[in-house]
């Protein structure tokens, strides 16, 4: 039965794009090809008319947009017509646009692109519209929307071809609008408080700045093996060096990972450095950033985030990784040696193959019995040595580092160093995560001898902070994967 539905459903649609396409053959035929057409002066848009409509009343228009749909009723007409900022009702009368417009119009397909002119008027029925006096097809559409009612559903579909997903899906365009204006309310903020924002590159010799496995291409004149950055916090940091005291980049970050509701292979991220400042400085940035963003969007600090509710208004929960594991699982980390580690990491259930320290015990206990727990904005501080290779020790902990990640709704949204500036403790931290490669670990930190030169010239107190916008537009525009916050995620190829 299936089978000779879908059978039923490509002969509908062969039937379709035949008809379509002999309808753009005679308009060439006759001289009306509308892909020869460059421009259509528009004066007003949908919103425009529709919030304006005292003022507009009995004046002429001249809107463009996609025409949704089309209902003909003899000599008079309903369409509407779909714009950048909305839709608004068309009435097409035939004594008022002639004979042979109107004819012209009654053979318009559904997702045709036209300009239109005419007069502001409101209907019997009380709806705004435009009484239409002129028609130009603009933009032949030889592929049909999907079916009114029913619209793009298919999820797989929908990420494969935004372009329809945002036409006929107008909540998906708000969710992009929304990105938008997060990003500019960062910058926004960010300038006001004295960053300034820079690029630095996207290619480079040795892929720096996190623990990920990169993309690898080649320069062909250099004939270079070269990385799609994995993150831009070593050249930010450089110019920490040079004598910038704030700086930031808002920029795309390339990962050779797996994919799935969190994670996308390329994705955007802001980083930011201040001299001067430490860990604790990038908390109250942290936070205060999130708050101005949904400040913005919404008048308030408190969302919903899939049902939950989620008050961003600072401060936020601050608990260190011991505390958090002790929390959560009961198990103490606390003045243990390696092996008392060990004991308390079989308590919990955790296996280890290979030796383990103490620091790399208390990080996957935390992973595995706590993360998943974080809903309300919590700040995780002082994470082990062996995971954070570019941060600061803690001076009573030498073994933790001055680092937080940031959760909300089991999620990491951020993650922040007082940032390591000593070039000895620095150069012995990539020799250990260079042994970690040569043993198999893909995701371990290269060696970079200019930028352990740039430390050797000096760099002041630092601060620096890392972002994943597309997780915090999911947050604060409630969607469920990252996928509906990329306009064009990374897609498997179809067979």
């Amino acid at each position: 039965m299936e089978e000779n539905q879908n059978q039923q459903s490509m002969e509908t649609l062969s039937e379709v794009l035949r008809v379509r396409r002999e309808k753009l053959e005679e308009l060439r035929n006759s001289g009306k090809d509308p892909f020869v057409i460059t421009k259509f002066e528009k004066t007003h848009s949908s919103v425009n008319i529709l919030t304006d409509f005292d003022t507009l009343e009995g004046q002429t228009v001249r809107i463009a947009g996609r025409l949704l749909s089309k209902r003909v009723m003899g000599k008079a007409s309903f369409s509407h017509l779909q714009d950048f900022e909305g839709k608004i009702q068309l009435y097409v009368r035939r004594d008022v646009l002639g004979e042979e417009p109107y004819k012209a119009y009654k053979k318009l397909d559904i997702g045709d692109i036209i300009g239109v002119e005419g007069e502001v008027f409101k209907t019997n029925a009380g709806e705004v519209s435009v009484k239409v006096s002129k028609i130009e097809l603009l933009s032949k559409s030889l592929l049909p929307l999907p079916e009114k009612f029913h619209g793009l559903k298919d999820t797989d579909l929908r990420y494969r071809q935004r372009y329809v997903d945002l036409i006929v899906n107008p909540e998906v365009k708000q969710t992009f609008l929304a990105r938008s204006l997060i990003i500019k309310s960062i910058r926004e903020y960010l300038d006001n408080v004295g960053f300034i924002e820079v690029e630095t590159p996207i290619l480079m010799g040795e892929a720096g700045g996190a623990a990920a496995r990169p993309f690898i291409t080649h320069h062909n004149t250099l004939d270079l093996d070269m990385y799609l950055r994995i993150a831009t916090e070593l050249h930010l940091k450089r110019l920490i060096v040079g004598g910038f005291e704030k700086v930031y980049e808002i920029g795309r970050i390339f990962r050779n990972e797996g994919m799935s509701i969190k994670h996308n292979p390329e994705f955007t991220t802001i980083e930011l450095y201040q001299a001067y400042a430490n860990v604790d400085d990038m908390m109250t940035l942290c936070e205060n950033l999130f708050y101005h963003c949904a400040q913005k969007l919404y008048g308030t600090g408190k969302i919903e985030y899939q049902g939950t509710s989620v008050d961003l208004t600072p401060p936020w929960r601050r608990l260190t990784m011991l505390e958090a594991v002790k929390q959560y699982t009961g198990a103490d980390f606390t003045g243990c040696t390696d092996e008392q580690a060990l004991e308390v990491a079989k308590g919990l259930g955790l296996s280890s193959e290979k030796p383990q320290t103490r620091g790399e015990l208390l990080y996957a206990a935390f992973e595995a019995f706590v993360e998943d727990k974080l809903i309300e904005p919590t700040f995780i501080t002082g994470y082990p040595v062996e995971v954070s290779p570019l941060a600061k020790k803690s001076p009573s902990e030498p073994w933790l580092t001055e680092r937080f990640e940031l959760f909300i709704t089991a999620r990491e949204l951020a993650n922040a160093f007082s940032e390591l500036n000593d070039p000895d403790d620095q150069r012995e931290r990539f020799v250990a995560q260079a042994k970690q490669r040569a043993q198999g670990d893909a995701e371990a930190h290269m060696m970079d001898e200019d930028y352990l030169n740039a430390l050797e010239y000096g760099m002041a107190p630092t601060g620096g902070m890392g972002i994943g916008i597309d997780r915090m537009v999911m947050l604060l525009t409630d969607s469920y994967s990252i996928r509906d916050v990329i306009l064009f995620p990374t897609m498997k190829p179809r067979e």
